[in-house]
């Protein structure tokens, strides 16, 4: 797909790099992005990343609007030539799958949807042809994620899963959203997983939860002291299966400041990811090994 500038209103340009979501897609989109932040372009004031596009603020008193769209269309030009590389981080999360607090709230919301009869690991089982919800959590937490973006509530990252199209887990919304969804809940809608970091309405498919807190608008969490976000765009996620046992232990090493997440600095390839996405996984998660 061509690249597709709007207008909205007087201070603001969309940029839509492809209708459908894709790791191609999501690595222009933040790419670009990246190129238009560096490039310091008279009178943008806000530059907002999403999945496959993103959206800029500017002052028209400053830069007129279609000026601004060719500045854009040459600094797309320029980096389609760049290698398609991005230095980032990889970070393990623990995830405690099927637990009791997703489960008590998925088992009130039944109405709501598409088979009252399953529960969301279940029906996520069955509508991708896996034999039983350990198959499911095993695909789940075997390959890595991309976080395409961060937003829609504060700290929550999107993620993307980082095999072949046809490896990956796809599962519908609720039909109608839930009033209720537990804080760190790791959930799924479409293509695309995310890791609730408040409490509050959902429509995703509840997977489980997990100890680690990825936003404290409080600073007071050991991680999080110097900015109160976890991830970024561009992060890596690696989730873990635990039990009941090391998600408690974790929980006290979060309120004693103890824990701290695993993680490592690593170049990710676009490249090479398309020539053996799983020689390329594996060696993203050597890296994390490593820590």
């Amino acid at each position: 797909m061509k690249t597709r500038m709007s207008f909205g209103g007087d201070e603001h340009i969309f940029v839509e790099l492809d209708e459908e979501m894709s790791l191609e897609a999501c690595f222009r989109a933040l790419s670009l992005a990246k190129a238009v932040r560096e490039s310091r372009v008279s009178g943008v004031s806000e530059i907002c990343p999403a999945n496959a596009s993103f959206q800029l603020r500017f002052d028209p008193d400053e830069i007129a609007p279609r000026d601004l769209r060719a500045e854009l269309e040459a600094i797309e030009r320029a980096s389609e030539a760049a290698e398609p590389v991005l230095k980032t981080r990889i970070v393990e999360v623990p995830v405690f799958y099927n637990d009791p607090w997703t489960h008590e709230t998925l088992m009130r919301f039944r109405e709501r949807h598409q088979a009252p009869d399953m529960t969301d690991l279940e029906y996520a089982a069955r509508i991708n042809g896996l034999a039983s919800v350990d198959a499911l959590i095993a695909a789940h937490a075997a390959a890595p994620w991309f976080v395409s973006m961060v937003g829609f509530v504060a700290g929550l990252p999107w993620l993307y899963q980082m095999v072949e199209r046809s490896r990956q887990i796809e599962v519908p919304k609720y039909l109608r959203p839930r009033t209720d969804t537990p804080r760190l809940t790791v959930g799924h809608g479409g293509c695309l997983g995310c890791i609730y970091s408040v409490r509050g309405a959902g429509g995703y498919q509840m997977f489980g939860i997990t100890p680690m807190p990825i936003y404290d608008p409080r600073q007071a969490i050991s991680y999080l002291r110097d900015f109160m976000i976890l991830f970024n765009p561009g992060d890596i996620v690696k989730f873990r299966p635990v039990g009941r046992e090391e998600y408690d232990a974790i929980s006290r090493e979060v309120q004693e400041g103890r824990f701290n997440p695993r993680l490592s600095h690593v170049t990710f390839s676009l490249d090479a990811f398309h020539a053996d996405p799983a020689a390329s996984n594996a060696k993203l998660v050597e890296a994390l090994d490593g820590h």
